[in-house]
């Protein structure tokens, strides 16, 4: 497939239209017109010149390389014909009362052909094709108003819908240009070593294994491991985290990222194509595209709304004069009916919105798939939680320390533990290297299957393990309950015994994510009803854990497919969305409604979920819910209001009161209110903008 950047693309209505044209062409099956990002997706194989008349049929075309900034240039020219009109309009309104006649009409006529000149022409060529759109709506409007006399009414209709369609269109493009601001985050070239010397090339020609040099303030090309140097990097542009992280050798950098200062050596990973940022932005993309339930409602309801209307239209021209009304008044009443069938502000009523909510999200660290998941996360009601690496950090740490001996218990843990590699000995030296003592090297370490291992240290027996390593000798009733009142909390025990003494018990449990407690509390405030955690561990660790955090409901002791079992029977109850790792999680987080993953830029993450929360942690889903639940409700006030005020323009009918620049106006109107309503959402009400530097994508 081929895609084309393209220009005068103002309309989504045409949009939709002209890609229905092109999909009538030979190898036009799978055409796509996008209209959020203004993009044309074609087989490689179609006829280009066939899909360009079509196009130009609507006043849209391919931009040529040379032509990136030629959207200004046609917005810049729609407003001096406008401007140009309105002068003309406002002359010819002083010459009917100076000099009345045809020099007056010759002004009028100027003047909506300047501003609507590409209306009509393609309004007319709709008329003899029997295609009804807002363009054969308007032709018809303006034929009738010059026919019947009403010069002045009928150019100002024809400068108002120019004003309407410009701004129309530059609302639209103000949301593409900040989705394009948040493209801007990958990087266009790199730095590469070949042979010692340094060669600029495109990211795009970057292979794995390439060896980049980063210097200061430039961006890291891809995904990569830093071999030589060390620096801070603002990863920002994937996990939305402005806080910048420290990096040295052996340590992996994300594309995208900023070296901050110093120099960077780094072996490329991932070709840039195949990147964490060249994955999320090509989703970002994709995500401006997907129809949400509302969004397919909505055109459908368009199809058949413009239709209704002309037959509404004749109605009021042909059915009052028989019962004695005037025909030339009901006339101009219905060519003022078929005005109000413009649906140009009910189509656009939502992808602005859409565009705009998943722009915020992205630049927050929080990658929305798509529109209909946008739509869900703001009517999600319930939240199943994973707990390991969730709600916990998913590494093990000593909460509680329970020692009968302290140097010799902290001596012999460490001397032991030093040189393993396994998640509790990690944990256990963590606690040790805090008491400043010094270690000796073990002799003869074994591993007691069961229980733990067995080792000398300065020439003396001891043992570290579970409650089975003990000696059953030396427990006596003291630490028999110190046992069962770390038992009984959930931690996992370690002790440190030699053949007749206990040394010393910890207490080790998953680390609960520092902000995790404040979390439930902001999703139970932005409307979250539910919340529960799904785990495999024990019943103990996982109530230890729920209560911590403020959790609803638990559920402990699950395997994987008994976690689905759950989510099935939570969606039967209310919408539900599943947050896990994205790896071990994947069956839950696919049946749920949503599926959410806990990313920090993995492919398994990315490719999973629904939404990828890119900071690793849950303290920006609150606010992503609060996006989620602004855009909803703003598309529903948005739609109010377009049908709305098209409702009051055909009331108005009933007493005969409804005038060619009210209709124009109910419509414009409606256009200009939707449009701003929903750039609101790119406003960030927390103190920045979201288009600041330091925020992320």
């Amino acid at each position: 497939m081929a895609e084309y950047r393209l220009q005068g693309l103002s309309c989504a209505n045409c949009a939709r239209e002209l890609e229905e044209e092109i999909q009538k062409l030979n190898h036009g099956e799978d055409a796509k017109v996008l209209f959020n990002s203004s993009k044309l997706v074609v087989s490689e194989e179609i006829e280009l010149n066939k899909v360009e008349k079509i196009l130009a049929g609507d006043g849209a075309s391919i931009v040529k390389e040379e032509e990136h900034d030629h959207d200004q240039g046609t917005g810049r020219k729609l407003l001096f014909l406008i401007g140009t009109s309105a002068i003309l309009y406002f002359a010819a309104m002083i010459f009917e009362k100076a000099l009345p006649g045809w020099p007056a009409v010759v002004l009028y006529v100027a003047a909506a052909a300047l501003s609507g000149y590409s209306t009509f022409l393609k309004g007319l060529k709709n008329l003899f094709k029997f295609k009804f759109n807002i363009d054969t709506l308007m032709t018809i409007a303006l034929i009738g108003a010059f026919g019947i006399g009403e010069w002045k009414e009928g150019t100002l209709v024809a400068i108002l819908f120019g004003i309407n369609e410009y701004l129309e269109g530059l609302g639209m493009e103000k949301a593409r240009k900040s989705m394009e601001t948040l493209l801007d985050a990958a990087p266009k070239e790199a730095i590469v070593l070949i042979g010692g010397q340094e060669k600029v090339l495109p990211v795009a020609e970057l292979k794995t294994d390439d060896i980049v040099l980063v210097k200061s303030g430039q961006k890291i090309p891809s995904d990569g491991v830093v071999i030589d140097g060390s620096s801070s990097v603002n990863e920002a542009a994937i996990t939305g985290e402005s806080m910048p992280v420290d990096k040295a050798a052996g340590e992996p950098v994300f594309g995208g990222s900023i070296n901050n200062e110093g120099v960077l050596k780094v072996r490329i990973t991932k070709s840039y194509e195949d990147s964490s940022l060249a994955k999320i932005l090509h989703l970002v993309e994709e995500a401006q595209e997907t129809k949400t339930p509302t969004e397919q409602f909505i055109n459908k309801f368009a199809k058949y709304y413009t239709p209704l209307i002309m037959v509404v239209a004749a109605g009021v021209m042909a059915v009052p004069p028989l019962f004695g009304g005037d025909w030339g008044s009901w006339f101009y009443q219905g060519l003022a009916v078929l005005i109000v069938g413009c649906p140009c502000a009910l189509i656009i009523s939502s992808p602005i919105a859409i565009i705009s909510g998943i722009t915020r999200n992205a630049r927050n660290g929080i990658l929305v798939k798509g529109g209909v998941f946008l739509e869900q996360l703001g009517q999600i009601e319930t939240i199943a939680f994973d707990k390991t690496g969730t709600l916990t950090k998913g590494e093990p740490h000593v909460e509680k320390v329970i020692a009968y001996h302290e140097e010799e218990f902290f001596k012999v843990a460490g001397s032991i533990e030093r040189s393993s590699s396994h998640p509790l000995a990690k944990a256990v030296m963590k606690e040790v290297e805090k008491h400043d003592i010094s270690l000796e090297e073990p002799d003869n370490i074994t591993t007691i299957a069961g229980q733990g291992v067995e080792a000398f240290v300065s020439g003396k027996l001891y043992r570290l393990g579970n409650e089975a390593s003990i000696p059953s000798g030396a427990v006596n009733g003291e630490i028999r309950a110190d046992i069962d009142q770390l038992k009984n909390a959930g931690y996992t025990l370690v002790a440190v015994s030699d053949d007749s003494r206990v040394l010393g018990l910890f207490g080790i449990a998953d680390e609960i994510r520092p902000e995790s407690r404040d979390v439930i509390q902001q999703l139970y405030q932005a409307g979250v009803q539910k919340t529960v955690m799904l785990t495999g561990d024990h019943e103990k660790t996982a109530k230890k854990v729920a209560d911590a955090v403020g959790l609803t409901d638990f559920y402990a002791n699950l395997l994987p497919d008994q976690k689905v079992e759950k989510i099935n029977d939570l969606i039967h109850e209310r919408k539900t969305a599943m947050v896990g790792d994205g790896i071990n999680d994947a069956p839950a987080l696919a049946v749920a409604d949503l599926g959410i993953a806990m990313g920090k830029g993995t492919d398994s993450a990315i490719e999973t979920a629904d939404i990828v929360l890119m900071q690793d942690h849950l303290s920006k889903l609150p606010s992503a819910i609060k996006i989620a639940k602004r855009v909803n409700s703003i598309i529903k006030l948005n739609i109010s209001l377009a049908l709305g005020l098209k409702l009051i323009a055909l009331l108005l009918t009933i007493p005969g009161l409804l005038t060619l620049w009210i209709a124009i106006l109910s419509d414009m109107g409606a256009t200009i209110i939707v449009t701003l309503i929903s750039l609101t959402i790119l406003i960030d009400k927390t103190g920045g903008s979201v288009h600041s530097k330091s925020g992320g994508l």
